[in-house]
């Protein structure tokens, strides 16, 4: 006799297929949109802007100075992106690199925040709606 347990039942839009669009390492492979002079020069004005452009408080990043080991704000800024546009990935990865690669995450999270945005962009500005449509001809 075989007795099949119940499982939870994973759609498609469950499963985490995205990977990022740039590796942590590619911080400076674009230097036209400066995440790496912003992100090495002033770190706190690109995390407390990855955090406004991404629709998060503006201070969400400055928990990263008041926690000792791991950037909270940034922690939590990188999971909640990685959740957000379904990117594979561990909260444990997350906070690794955070946490070793402060500055090389930051500018990560910055790269996929403009290709992601700029894509939105080319997608919503490709739809033309039609907000008033065409009228019903009444006769008198």
């Amino acid at each position: 006799m075989m007795n099949i347990q119940p499982g939870r039942f994973r759609s498609p839009a469950d499963l985490k297929t995205e990977v990022w669009s740039s590796s942590i390492c590619d911080c400076c492979d674009d230097m036209k949109i400066c995440e790496c002079c912003f992100g090495f020069w002033c770190p706190c004005c690109l995390i407390c802007q990855i955090s406004t452009d991404f629709g998060e408080c503006f201070c969400l990043p400055l928990l990263d100075i008041f926690t000792n080991c791991v950037p909270a704000g940034s922690l939590a800024l990188l999971s909640t992106m990685r959740e957000r546009y379904r990117i594979q990935g561990t909260i444990c990865n997350d906070c690794l690199l955070v946490t070793c690669c402060t500055p090389c995450a930051r500018c990560q999270m910055a790269r996929e925040l403009k290709l992601r945005q700029r894509t939105l962009v080319n997608v919503t500005s490709s739809v033309q709606m039609n907000m008033h449509p065409p009228q019903a001809f009444s006769h008198p």
